[in-house]
């Protein structure tokens, strides 16, 4: 009975998702509103909260660039669990997946990616007086890791080998198991890391190791949009004329087209 009900609800929740495509244009559909919906997680340098509970960071400020070309107000959505994060996309929840997010196979599978826009590699974090003891991938193989759930570098592990992880709602919270001592080690974004971690960060008594992955992070948007070709342009724009240059440089970050 259980196995019926839970059947059931998934079919009433996907029907529901279905019926919420209608637009021919996606474009139109997020400038008739007058805002587009951004889905996020907790996540510096790109996503995270100011000193006035207002969403900052690089993707803040970049998604409101955007918003300011396409005429409409940018809002946030946190995405609770990050591997659900193209269900939100397709039932509308979100309009776009934009907080750091690495392009992948299943990405491009499953969504519209932007160009990309910033460089990237998953790194391992762990205490800084152990970190240099961990030169390779092999060496790792006996410590127990804390990541976020569907992220990158849940895959990154799964790709060396490595099963005994503990799988989180966001990196933040990876970050603080190996904080507390409860995991050996994590593995989450260089830019979180060069942010998060070392002398004058909130935990200063961590380090970044060996990186396992290098990568990009793109913009995702519903299969077929429209809104992707937009965003593009958009973006050369703000490249061309030196914004996203600029914004770049406050966050410590490289652009995707800098690293060509």
């Amino acid at each position: 009975m259980k196995k019926m009900m839970a059947m059931l609800l998934t079919l009433a929740v996907l029907f529901g998702c279905a019926s919420a495509f209608a637009e021919d244009s996606d474009l139109a559909y997020i400038q008739n509103k007058g805002k587009m919906i951004v889905g996020i997680t907790d996540y510096e340098p790109m996503d995270y909260l100011d000193e006035n509970g207002e969403w900052t960071g690089f993707d803040a400020e970049f998604a409101r660039l955007v918003g300011e070309k396409l005429g409409v107000e940018i809002e946030f959505f946190v995405i609770s669990d990050w591997g659900m994060k193209i269900f939100e996309l397709d039932c509308k929840n979100i309009d776009a997946v934009w907080n750091g997010m690495t392009i992948n196979d299943e990405i491009l599978l499953n969504a519209s990616v932007s160009a990309p826009y910033v460089v990237n590699a998953q790194v391992v974090v762990m205490k800084a007086d152990v970190v240099g003891n961990y030169a390779d991938a092999d060496s790792l193989k006996q410590l127990s890791f804390a990541v976020e759930s569907g992220s990158a570098g849940e895959n990154a592990l799964k790709a060396i080998g490595i099963d005994d992880y503990i799988a989180l709602q966001d990196q933040t919270s990876a970050l603080m198991e190996v904080a507390a001592g409860t995991a050996d080690a994590c593995v989450i974004d260089i830019t979180m890391a060069n942010a998060m971690t070392g002398a004058g960060t909130s935990y200063e008594n961590l380090a970044a190791g060996i990186a396992l992955t290098s990568e990009e992070y793109g913009v995702a948007f519903r299969k077929g949009s429209d809104v992707t070709e937009k965003f593009n342009e958009v973006m050369a724009q703000l490249l061309q004329d030196g914004t996203l240059g600029a914004l770049a440089d406050k966050y410590e970050l490289t652009l995707a087209a800098q690293a060509e």
